[in-house]
């Protein structure tokens, strides 16, 4: 019988002690100390190591790819499987394969998502442009990297960017790649980190370096005369509108308008698209035709059908018999992704800084990072010049007495003293003395020697010539230059993405897919818009207004009227009822500012609803003048929506008066003086930024104060005012009661 022997009671460590102290206490911690331990860490490595590129045109996830296959010999050898690739990377890139793999993905050739794409592909990786078509798994595919990379990587050896160490300290990855070119601009790259994202459209190779070249010489060169547009894979059309381009190319953000490129199978009776914009897939659209279609909205089209073969892309619309094709594609490009935008936001990584930048800002920033690249590697080649030369000049010492040379090294009873005699007897240092050492037996005859020395002349003017280009910075630019001209006759292609413009035709708004009804129209001084249906409004209950906040202008007219909504930054911003929601008046309604996309500190002075564009419109201004416009004035062919030079800005508008014919008005002033006229003595305008006519004759500090139409009950009250020529002085109040009939009007 065996007897259990008795442990020694364990002690508990005092750090669970502690644990068990505190167990089940709630600590209280301010929201701002949570979020700055805990969320404000991870929204810095979305920012900085995830999300968004650098200057050499990648994400973290794109270059330890790329460098991976570097390393892996796929630079110039035949292609392997895509999941040998993707298991390497995950020594650099701790995420899973199917992440990596994805990454993978949209850097191939056979995806079609770069204008350049960095990886040459073999088997299915779907299609850019395609939301179903999906990839094969990493097993099937095969990749090398495409002959482009030769730029990323051919001087990545020189020590021309800084390595870090990778996730777990077992190997080091270059920081940047040191592309001979501005790779962040040649392909498109869209991140989405936390309260910031990018997205920066490609442009053509050739007409980039070009550019950049064109900025090197000289800063102040207009970059829309060499980069013409983006250029996007996918081909198709882009509106050429030089104030967005010029807006994007200044400030990094903008809109830019895609279009489908299409022809007319007239003996199909098909329309037929071959590419479409880059920012929509083929499924998008037949969705969105599909749908329109089971509206009653595409009448005129009875299929549309997916043709993608080895071809190419191609989808085939049938149309319906005796359809004017011309007016349903400018209504498909109306209604359906066939025509979108691409929305640019440069915001790109420098130093670790996230920062919105315009195209000259960007080139002058990857000018400064190559000029850097080009001088650390020349500064790689000089040291290694100089110690050859440094091992080549000791050779040459001993070329004088070879038999000496080698009676040293024969006479010297212990290895270990071969270096030091060699020292003592040529005045070599330790370097050159082990480089002699080391040279083979066979290799100590004078022709040997001499053909080595040759190359001393070579290194020396090596030597000289690399140090005065570190020197002179012009000539660093020069080799930038020639490395730009090398690149773009090497990889440049012609456009893919063309350009249009807008007709007539292009903007016609659809009105009769638009029904029409009466609504009722109401402005609230905060720019709130309500359109509601006169049965809404009877059963709707009081109007619902934020605090402060007053009904401003209400009015009758249907679902197709226009609605002018005129702003204090002499613009105006057109609009049909349509496109507003029918609203309820418990509502809020739609916030005008937002929905037309008004500038900073843009509020509305006035609104118009028309149908007819009859009437006129008058503008007061407080120097005193009137400008007296018609409102077709306002009419335009194409649906614009903003007009600018509305109106003259020169002095501030103080009201904005819509007259369906001459009638008459009263002016006041600060100088309590008043006059009433009618507007026959207006002259019209048929500028719209007319200054107008001076009405009343102000003195320094004078301004008019208001103007009204007074109600035909008030005339007789204010005919002393009543003035048959302008410009008037005005006359004052005959007594208290008529100051106070003005003040009321």
């Amino acid at each position: 019988m065996t007897r259990k022997k008795m442990l020694p009671k364990a002690k508990p460590k005092p750090m669970l002690d502690a644990w068990f102290e505190n167990a089940g206490i709630t600590q209280e911690e301010e929201i701002t100390d949570t979020l700055e331990k805990n969320y404000l860490p991870y929204a810095m490595s979305v920012i900085i190591s995830r999300a968004l590129p650098e200057i050499d045109g990648f994400k973290p996830s794109h270059r330890k790819l790329l460098y991976t296959m570097y390393k892996m010999g796929l630079l110039n050898s035949q292609r392997t499987k895509s999941a040998n690739v993707v298991g390497q990377t995950m020594r650099l890139n701790p995420h899973g394969d199917q992440a990596i793999y994805e990454t993978m993905v949209r850097l191939t050739r056979a995806n079609e998502c770069l204008l350049h794409p960095y990886v040459d592909s073999k088997g299915n990786f779907g299609k850019h442009y395609s939301r179903d078509m999906a990839f094969a798994a990493s097993r099937y595919t095969e990749v090398k990297l495409a002959p482009i990379c030769e730029a990323l990587f051919s001087e990545i050896d020189k020590e021309t960017v800084d390595f870090i160490p990778n996730y777990d300290n077992t190997m080091l990855e270059p920081s940047l790649l040191p592309a001979t070119f501005p790779s962040i601009l040649v392909n498109a790259n869209m991140g989405i980190a936390v309260s910031m994202a990018s997205n920066i459209c490609p442009f053509n190779l050739a007409e980039l370096c070009e550019t950049c070249i064109a900025l090197i010489k000289n800063p102040e060169h207009d970059i829309l005369s060499t980069l013409k547009g983006p250029d996007f894979p996918s081909g198709g059309y882009l509106l050429y509108d030089e104030t967005e381009l010029r807006k994007v190319y200044d400030t990094g953000r903008g809109s830019l308008k895609l279009r489908a490129k299409w022809n007319y199978d007239k003996t199909a009776g098909c329309i037929e698209v071959t590419e479409i914009p880059y920012t929509t897939t083929l499924e998008a659209i037949k969705d969105k035709i599909t749908e329109l279609s089971k509206a009653g909205k595409l009448r005129e089209v009875s299929y549309a059908r997916d043709e993608i073969d080895v071809n190419g892309f191609r989808l085939a619309i049938d149309v319906k018999r005796n359809t004017d094709v011309e007016k349903l594609m400018q209504k498909l490009f109306r209604l359906t992704p066939l025509q979108d935008s691409f929305g640019c936001n440069f915001n790109i990584l420098i130093g670790n800084t996230p920062k919105v930048m315009g195209i000259r800002e960007i080139l002058t920033e990857w000018v400064a990072f190559r000029h850097e690249c080009v001088k650390r590697r020349v500064a790689f080649d000089l040291h290694k010049k100089k110690d050859k030369l440094h091992l080549l000049l000791g050779l040459q010492k001993i070329l004088l007495d070879l038999d000496k040379a080698i009676q040293i090294i024969r006479e010297t009873s212990k290895e270990s003293l071969v270096i030091q005699n060699l020292i003592t007897g040529f005045d070599l240092d330790e370097i050159q003395a082990e480089y002699v050492a080391e040279i083979k037996l066979r290799h100590l005859n004078r022709e040997y020697i001499l053909n080595k020395l040759q190359d001393i002349e070579s290194l020396k003017s090596d030597i000289s010539d690399m140090e005065d280009i570190l020197a002179n910075p012009f000539r660093i630019q020069k080799i930038i230059i020639k490395e730009l001209k090398e690149t773009s006759k090497k990889y440049g292609q012609p456009r893919k993405t063309a350009f249009y413009t807008l007709t007539d035709a292009d903007e016609l708004s659809p009105e009769e897919d638009t029904p029409d009804y009466p609504v009722h129209f109401f402005l609230t001084k905060e720019g709130y818009f309500k359109k509601i249906t006169p049965l809404s409004l009877r059963m709707g209950g009081e109007q619902k207004l934020k605090e402060n906040d007053a009904i401003i202008y209400q009015s009758e007219g249907m679902n197709k009227t226009e609605l002018l909504f005129f702003t204090n930054k002499a613009q105006v911003y057109k609009i049909r009822a349509s496109a507003f929601d029918d609203c309820k008046a418990s509502l809020l309604g739609d916030y005008i500012p937002v929905k037309l996309g008004f500038e900073e500190e843009e509020k509305i002075i006035g609104v118009i609803a028309t149908s007819d564009y009859s009437g006129k419109l008058l503008f007061i201004f407080e120097n005193g003048r009137i400008s007296k416009i018609p409102l077709s004035s306002y009419m335009t062919k194409t649906n614009r929506k903003k007009l600018t030079a509305a109106f003259c800005d020169k002095s501030p508008v103080l009201n904005m008066l819509y007259l369906p014919e001459d009638t008459n008005i009263l002016i006041r002033s600060n100088a309590e003086k008043a006059i009433l006229i009618h507007t026959e003595l207006i002259s019209e305008k048929a500028t719209r930024s007319s200054q107008g006519v001076q009405v009343m004759t102000l003195k320094s500090r004078q301004k008019i104060l208001s103007a009204e139409i007074p109600a035909p009950e008030q005339l007789n009250h204010l005919l002393h005012y009543r003035v048959q020529t302008i410009p008037a002085i005005g006359r004052s109040a005959k007594n208290l009661e008529d100051a106070n009939q003005i003040s009321l009007i």
